[in-house]
């Protein structure tokens, strides 16, 4: 198994060589304008263009919980699109994360990584808007990725 490392800085920016895949959670409504959606529109315009096209033509592909798009935006690094988010947070409705759906993209993640001979960049997904719990989260990065000895750095901003 491969630890977890955990590290300060900007996942939008991962600091390894080789191929790299920069993982983030998605909602399921097609919205995509706060959190840190926002720092990867402002380095590619790409994942965002891919999601929202996944997102309208949803009637004919897979979009959903659980699923993932990969989007090619250099030559070594690509964007997981991950859906594990129902919906975005309104008044005291409870978080909008979805564990399950998480874990499904995490595992997915992992089959894309091992593919790709990819380390993964991760901010601490799923704990920001999406409401999760980083203590729920992290086990489920550490069985889909590091157990399968995908190396994995989770960034934090401060």
């Amino acid at each position: 198994m491969t630890p977890l490392r955990i590290v300060k800085g900007d996942a939008t920016d991962p600091q390894a060589k080789g191929p790299k895949v920069i993982g983030h959670i998605c909602n399921d409504l097609g919205g995509w304008g706060k959190g840190f959606v926002l720092a990867l529109s402002r380095r590619w315009p790409e994942p965002e263009r891919d999601y929202r096209q996944w997102h309208r033509q949803r009637a004919g592909n897979d979009f959903g919980l659980g699923a993932v798009r990969l989007v090619q935006v250099r030559a070594d690094i690509w964007v997981a699109n991950m859906v594990g988010q129902r919906g975005m947070r309104h008044g005291s409705a409870g978080p909008p994360i979805r564990y399950d759906a998480v874990a499904r993209c995490l595992d997915t993640l992992a089959g894309h990584a091992q593919r790709l001979n990819a380390s993964v960049h991760l901010p601490r997904i799923g704990c920001g808007l999406a409401g999760g719990r980083w203590e729920r989260i992290e086990p489920l990065i550490v069985d889909a990725l590091c157990a399968r000895d995908v190396h994995v750095t989770v960034y934090d901003v401060s």
